[in-house]
Protein backbone atom coordinates (compact mmCIF):
# COMPACT_ATOMS: atom_id res chain seq x y z
CA UNK A 1 0.00 0.00 0.00
CA UNK A 2 2.92 2.39 -0.22
CA UNK A 3 4.14 2.65 4.07
CA UNK A 4 7.60 2.48 3.47
CA UNK A 5 7.13 4.78 0.01
CA UNK A 6 5.33 7.57 2.24
CA UNK A 7 8.50 6.84 4.80
CA UNK A 8 10.85 7.84 2.26
CA UNK A 9 8.50 10.35 0.54
CA UNK A 10 9.21 12.10 4.27
CA UNK A 11 12.66 11.58 4.75
CA UNK A 12 13.24 13.42 0.81
CA UNK A 13 14.89 10.23 -0.19
CA UNK A 14 12.07 9.75 -3.07
CA UNK A 15 9.99 12.88 -4.69
CA UNK A 16 6.19 12.77 -4.34
CA UNK A 17 4.17 12.81 -7.66
CA UNK A 18 1.50 14.56 -6.32
CA UNK A 19 0.83 16.47 -3.52
CA UNK A 20 3.59 18.08 -1.27
CA UNK A 21 5.43 17.28 2.21
CA UNK A 22 5.85 20.47 4.48
CA UNK A 23 8.35 20.62 7.12
CA UNK A 24 10.50 23.24 8.94
CA UNK A 25 13.23 23.92 6.85
CA UNK A 26 15.53 23.70 10.10
CA UNK A 27 14.14 20.34 11.52
CA UNK A 28 16.96 17.15 11.53
CA UNK A 29 14.92 13.93 10.91
CA UNK A 30 16.38 10.51 11.02
CA UNK A 31 15.73 6.78 9.56
CA UNK A 32 16.19 3.36 10.85
CA UNK A 33 15.83 0.79 8.40
CA UNK A 34 14.33 -2.76 8.43
CA UNK A 35 17.98 -4.05 8.06
CA UNK A 36 20.09 -2.80 10.47
CA UNK A 37 21.96 -1.53 7.28
CA UNK A 38 25.84 -1.91 9.48
CA UNK A 39 29.45 -1.35 7.70
CA UNK A 40 31.05 -4.71 8.50
CA UNK A 41 34.97 -2.99 8.28
CA UNK A 42 33.44 -0.56 10.98
CA UNK A 43 33.08 -1.68 14.87
CA UNK A 44 30.23 -0.32 16.72
CA UNK A 45 31.48 2.85 17.68
CA UNK A 46 32.62 4.02 14.37
CA UNK A 47 29.57 2.51 12.75
CA UNK A 48 27.35 4.55 15.33
CA UNK A 49 29.58 7.80 14.10
CA UNK A 50 28.71 7.63 10.91
CA UNK A 51 26.11 10.03 10.11
CA UNK A 52 27.33 12.65 12.12
CA UNK A 53 30.40 12.12 9.40
CA UNK A 54 28.20 12.85 6.85
CA UNK A 55 26.93 16.20 7.89
CA UNK A 56 29.01 18.89 8.48
CA UNK A 57 29.95 20.52 12.06
CA UNK A 58 30.43 17.86 13.76
CA UNK A 59 34.23 17.62 15.46
CA UNK A 60 35.77 14.31 16.74
CA UNK A 61 35.26 15.76 20.26
CA UNK A 62 31.50 16.38 19.65
CA UNK A 63 30.69 12.83 17.46
CA UNK A 64 32.97 10.60 20.47
CA UNK A 65 30.62 12.58 23.19
CA UNK A 66 27.44 12.23 21.06
CA UNK A 67 27.85 8.34 20.32
CA UNK A 68 28.67 7.40 24.36
CA UNK A 69 25.90 8.76 25.04
CA UNK A 70 23.96 7.20 22.56
CA UNK A 71 25.09 3.53 23.40
CA UNK A 72 24.56 4.09 26.77
CA UNK A 73 20.57 4.75 25.95
CA UNK A 74 20.12 1.87 24.01
CA UNK A 75 22.64 -0.74 26.19
CA UNK A 76 25.29 -1.07 24.05
CA UNK A 77 27.89 0.96 26.63
CA UNK A 78 31.48 -1.27 26.42
CA UNK A 79 30.56 -2.55 23.32
CA UNK A 80 32.24 0.21 21.34
CA UNK A 81 35.09 -1.81 20.21
CA UNK A 82 32.96 -4.96 18.74
CA UNK A 83 32.29 -5.74 15.14
CA UNK A 84 28.78 -6.22 13.44
CA UNK A 85 29.35 -9.90 13.27
CA UNK A 86 29.75 -9.90 17.35
CA UNK A 87 26.47 -8.77 17.49
CA UNK A 88 23.21 -10.63 17.86
CA UNK A 89 20.01 -9.28 15.88
CA UNK A 90 18.93 -6.97 18.83
CA UNK A 91 22.10 -5.44 19.73
CA UNK A 92 22.41 -4.51 15.68
CA UNK A 93 19.33 -3.03 15.92
CA UNK A 94 20.21 -1.05 19.19
CA UNK A 95 22.99 -0.07 17.46
CA UNK A 96 21.22 1.42 13.81
CA UNK A 97 18.89 3.25 16.98
CA UNK A 98 21.88 4.82 18.14
CA UNK A 99 23.41 5.62 14.75
CA UNK A 100 20.09 7.79 14.58
CA UNK A 101 20.12 9.06 18.00
CA UNK A 102 23.02 10.87 17.53
CA UNK A 103 21.92 13.06 15.11
CA UNK A 104 19.65 14.28 18.16
CA UNK A 105 16.37 14.11 15.35
CA UNK A 106 13.30 16.56 15.43
CA UNK A 107 11.92 13.10 13.71
CA UNK A 108 12.40 9.79 13.54
CA UNK A 109 11.53 7.39 10.15
CA UNK A 110 10.88 3.56 11.27
CA UNK A 111 10.56 1.30 8.73
CA UNK A 112 9.42 -2.23 10.31
CA UNK A 113 12.77 -1.90 12.56
CA UNK A 114 11.89 -4.58 14.67
CA UNK A 115 11.08 -7.07 12.15
CA UNK A 116 13.81 -9.16 12.31
CA UNK A 117 14.59 -9.89 15.74
CA UNK A 118 12.72 -12.69 17.99
CA UNK A 119 9.35 -11.83 19.72
CA UNK A 120 11.55 -11.16 23.43
CA UNK A 121 13.81 -9.40 21.72
CA UNK A 122 10.93 -7.27 19.96
CA UNK A 123 9.13 -6.62 22.84
CA UNK A 124 12.27 -5.36 24.64
CA UNK A 125 13.09 -3.29 22.10
CA UNK A 126 9.27 -1.71 22.04
CA UNK A 127 10.18 -1.16 25.63
CA UNK A 128 13.42 0.47 24.80
CA UNK A 129 12.23 2.75 21.89
CA UNK A 130 9.43 4.03 24.20
CA UNK A 131 11.53 5.16 26.71
CA UNK A 132 13.61 7.04 24.75
CA UNK A 133 10.66 8.57 22.90
CA UNK A 134 9.56 10.00 26.44
CA UNK A 135 13.12 11.42 27.31
CA UNK A 136 13.69 12.56 23.87
CA UNK A 137 10.80 13.71 22.97
CA UNK A 138 11.30 13.54 18.86
CA UNK A 139 8.32 12.79 16.95
CA UNK A 140 8.34 9.20 15.53
CA UNK A 141 6.83 8.19 12.31
CA UNK A 142 6.24 4.18 12.52
CA UNK A 143 5.51 1.56 9.71
CA UNK A 144 4.65 -1.85 11.03
CA UNK A 145 2.66 -4.88 9.84
CA UNK A 146 2.34 -5.82 13.58
CA UNK A 147 -1.08 -4.55 14.73
CA UNK A 148 0.31 -5.24 19.15
CA UNK A 149 3.34 -3.23 18.26
CA UNK A 150 1.41 -0.28 16.50
CA UNK A 151 -0.79 -0.16 20.04
CA UNK A 152 1.74 -0.58 22.19
CA UNK A 153 4.28 2.03 20.75
CA UNK A 154 1.48 4.59 19.60
CA UNK A 155 -0.11 7.75 20.35
CA UNK A 156 -2.63 7.33 16.80
CA UNK A 157 -2.69 4.53 14.95
CA UNK A 158 -2.98 5.00 11.19
CA UNK A 159 -4.32 1.98 8.95
CA UNK A 160 -4.22 2.04 5.34
CA UNK A 161 -5.72 0.13 2.74
CA UNK A 162 -4.12 -2.29 -0.18
CA UNK A 163 -2.57 -0.22 -3.36
CA UNK A 164 -3.21 2.03 -4.20
CA UNK A 165 -2.70 2.90 -0.50
CA UNK A 166 -5.12 5.09 1.25
CA UNK A 167 -5.92 6.16 4.81
CA UNK A 168 -9.07 4.22 5.99
CA UNK A 169 -9.01 4.63 9.64
CA UNK A 170 -7.23 6.84 12.55
CA UNK A 171 -7.64 5.43 15.71
CA UNK A 172 -6.08 7.55 18.90
CA UNK A 173 -4.56 5.24 21.27
CA UNK A 174 -5.63 6.28 24.87
CA UNK A 175 -2.91 4.90 27.45
CA UNK A 176 -0.76 6.82 28.84
CA UNK A 177 1.96 4.01 30.46
CA UNK A 178 3.25 1.03 28.54
CA UNK A 179 4.50 -1.67 30.35
CA UNK A 180 3.89 -5.24 30.72
CA UNK A 181 0.82 -4.82 32.61
CA UNK A 182 -0.34 -2.86 30.20
CA UNK A 183 0.30 -6.30 27.43
CA UNK A 184 -2.06 -8.13 29.56
CA UNK A 185 -4.93 -5.69 30.13
CA UNK A 186 -8.28 -6.02 28.56
CA UNK A 187 -8.79 -2.65 26.80
CA UNK A 188 -5.48 -3.32 25.50
CA UNK A 189 -6.34 -6.53 23.81
CA UNK A 190 -9.17 -5.38 22.75
CA UNK A 191 -8.10 -1.86 20.87
CA UNK A 192 -5.61 -4.83 18.90
CA UNK A 193 -8.77 -7.07 17.72
CA UNK A 194 -10.87 -3.93 16.92
CA UNK A 195 -8.17 -2.29 14.95
CA UNK A 196 -7.68 -5.75 13.63
CA UNK A 197 -10.84 -5.57 12.57
CA UNK A 198 -10.58 -2.43 10.28
CA UNK A 199 -7.71 -4.58 8.34
CA UNK A 200 -9.88 -7.05 7.73
CA UNK A 201 -13.03 -5.37 6.15
CA UNK A 202 -11.45 -4.42 2.70
CA UNK A 203 -12.88 -6.17 -0.43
Amino acid sequence: CGKSTLLRIIAGLINSTKGSVNKPDTSMGAFVFQDAALLPWRNVQRNAELLMELEDGFSKQERVSRVSSALQQVGLEGFEKSYPHQLSGGMKMRLSLARALVLRPDYLLLDEPLSAVDELTRELLQEEIHSLWKKEKFTAILVTHNVTEAVYLSNRVVVMSPRPGKITHIVDIPFKKRDQKLRSSTKFHKLIGDISGKLRTWK
